[in-house]
């Protein structure tokens, strides 16, 4: 039988599979992509946590949902999508690498230089899924620093294991790592 973590976060429950990433450790996978329920739940608790911000950021994929929500919430006409590798419409993409708990691989993250000269001189809230070794969202704010953007937000549905004692960041629930015996 196929153990799960019962998740109970912005009123709603789900039941996250335990998967092992390492010969020492399992996560609960937790995946908004498709699960309109719980990205329209959460998004309105999360806008309520945010500072004043002009522009939202997400690594790109699993925080598009959620980051196309709260900017909707927000009014915002546009967000950005920092990208997994350079595309060929790309004008002077700014790229930064990253390893990061889920990926458990070098991972490139891009962002076109027309989206880095929109965000410059803005305040940006970076937007994910859930927020673990920091390391994703840290490769995100290089790249916001190096456009020229102010981070005066760090968000997630969730903070995985140690993430939840981090003062910097804003988040619903807490996530538990499950590191095996």
């Amino acid at each position: 039988m196929e153990k799960t973590y019962t998740l109970k976060v912005a009123g709603v429950t789900r039941e996250l599979p335990i998967m092992p990433i390492a010969d020492d450790l399992s996560i609960a996978s937790f995946v908004i992509l498709g699960d309109a329920e719980l990205v329209e739940a959460a998004a309105p608790l999360l806008v309520e946590k945010l500072p004043e911000v002009d522009v939202l950021i997400t690594a790109e994929a699993k925080g598009i949902p959620l980051v196309y929500e709260v900017a909707r919430l927000l009014k915002l006409k546009k967000y950005y999508v920092a990208r997994k590798s350079i595309k060929p419409y790309m004008d002077s993409p700014l790229v930064n690498e990253v390893v990061s708990i889920t990926t458990q691989k070098t991972q490139v993250l891009c962002l076109d230089g027309a989206d880095a000269k929109e965000i410059a001189g803005k305040r940006v809230a970076i937007i994910d899924d859930v927020i673990s070794t920091g390391k994703s969202l840290k490769a995100i704010e290089e790249l916001v620093v190096q456009a020229g953007g102010n981070v005066v937000a760090r968000a997630a549905i969730l903070a995985e294991g140690d993430a939840a004692e981090r003062a910097d960041i804003l988040f619903l629930e807490k996530l538990p790592l499950f590191p095996h015996a």
